[in-house]
């Protein structure tokens, strides 16, 4: 039975699993920057990155769930010492999830560019966006399977490892968005865009290779399929399900923040591009210690080391929200320098410059809805999750930032929009927890 959770406990869960959590959106952020400064269609290329990063994400969140209800039945195995109960459900379920991705792919790749055209992208702009997105997507089963793994590994309350599987794959993605994009003179030409795309493509690939090297190495867990299906697969599939709606959910709300900025031109949707994924850079940071609420809430619950948890949740919201303020603090210091790595068009930065401090100003915010999300996951109350994001985003997102069109507000109404939905998320978590486990404990 655990009796306390100390500071150097959680940081020594959250800072490896915060380095291997902000890969993707250095993957993203990468291209972005080096798409942004390419000598030919800069504006809309970096729009295109934006739009079609945009999906893709989509698509790695509501598939990519399965990372969490993993790390929660395995998380909650361990408190209960009983792990061999669950060993063939891991390998059951990314089967699962990676034969239906698959099935995505196809749908999508086929129909890219009518996909796009339901973004309001259109001309160049849509043509950019197909051809990134008909190379990126095959990364899809790759991500999965890697994504599977890191849940497999924090579930065992190891983050180290999806930590050096991450550094090696963004460090890969660096280097070869520079020589595809770019090119090397005289032996490969210029790829731009498309040079992006197989940039992270590849990266991909080799992360998912190194993800299953090290799990064989170093678990007794191994991706081998066995049937008879795990007596647990049941509970998987409907916290899975629940946390895909939930999800689904999110990227409405990401879906309109791309088809107003769109909308509103190139320069709009390129600042927005810019914005969006810094804050999916702070968001990934935090989600660090999103994950150590998951591996040790879920840990503590099987424990049913209740008053334990209840101290705990409050001393990692109170680590996210300084997190969330010295992020914010940091954008504010390098307010205009930020802007210029990513694009020198003057009117691309005045209006990211326009909106940047009402996402700086969202980020402590940000901080507590993150962690109870990771919480709540440990604890397997993914359809308290999935409620929260409905009611935050059809009852709270979506009126508003049509409200806010209507009034004309531009990208100023689409971030206001978007900061009344991080509250809307993190109150009725905060009430659910305290009321429970102040009961409990």
């Amino acid at each position: 039975m655990t009796k306390s959770i100390k500071t150097s406990d959680i940081q020594k869960l959250a800072i490896p699993a915060l380095i291997s959590g902000i890969a993707e959106p250095i993957l993203s952020i990468t291209d972005t920057i080096i798409v942004g400064n390419i000598a030919e269609n800069a504006t809309i290329s970096l729009g295109a990155v934006g739009i079609v990063g945009s999906f893709i994400s989509m698509l790695i969140w509501v598939f990519g769930q399965t990372r969490s209800v993993i790390a929660s039945i395995i998380a909650q195995a361990v408190g209960k010492k009983n792990l061999k109960e669950v060993q063939s459900l891991p390998a059951q379920g990314i089967l699962i999830i990676i034969s239906s991705s698959i099935l995505i792919i196809f749908l999508t790749y086929f129909n890219s560019e009518s996909l796009f055209r339901f973004y309001n992208a259109s001309g160049k702009l849509l043509q950019f966006c197909v051809d990134y997105f008909n190379i990126r997507v095959w990364g899809l089963p790759f991500t999965l399977l890697t994504i599977g793994i890191f849940g497999i590994f924090r579930g065992l309350q190891n983050t180290y490892y999806p930590m050096i599987i991450a550094i090696v794959g963004t460090l890969i993605n660096i280097v070869l968005d520079v020589i595809f994009v770019y090119g090397v003179d005289g032996v490969i030409n210029p790829m731009y865009i498309k040079g992006a795309a197989y940039a992270s493509l590849i990266a991909q690939i080799i992360m998912a290779a190194l993800a299953v090297i090290l799990l064989y190495k170093k678990t007794n867990i191994k991706l081998s399929i066995t049937f008879p299906f795990n007596p647990k697969i049941k509970s998987f599939l409907g916290m899975f399900g629940n946390l895909v709606i939930r999800t689904a959910s999110l990227n409405v709300t990401l879906y309109f923040c791309n088809a107003f900025s769109t909308k509103y031109g190139d320069e709009f949707i390129a600042a927005y591009t810019i914005a969006i994924n810094l804050w999916f850079l702070v968001a990934f940071i935090i989600d660090g210690y999103s994950s150590a609420g998951t591996i040790l809430s879920g840990k503590l619950y099987g424990e049913k080391s209740y008053k334990v948890l209840m101290e705990f949740g409050n001393n990692l919201t109170k680590i996210g929200v300084k997190i969330g303020f010295i992020m914010s603090v940091v954008g504010f210091i390098f307010y205009y320098p930020l802007g210029r790595i990513f694009n020198n068009d003057p009117v691309v930065l005045q209006e990211f410059y326009n909106i940047f401090w009402i996402v700086l100003a969202m980020l402590p915010l940000c901080s507590i809805a993150f962690i109870f999300d990771g919480i709540y996951k440990g604890l397997g109350w993914m359809k308290d999750l999935r409620n929260v994001l409905l009611f935050s985003t059809f009852i709270i997102f979506v009126p508003f930032v049509l409200l806010f069109d209507y009034y004309e507000l531009g990208l100023h109404g689409v971030f206001y929009a978007f900061t009344l939905w991080i509250l809307a998320r993190s109150i009725p978590l905060i009430i659910k927890f305290k009321k429970t486990f102040n009961k409990l404990s």
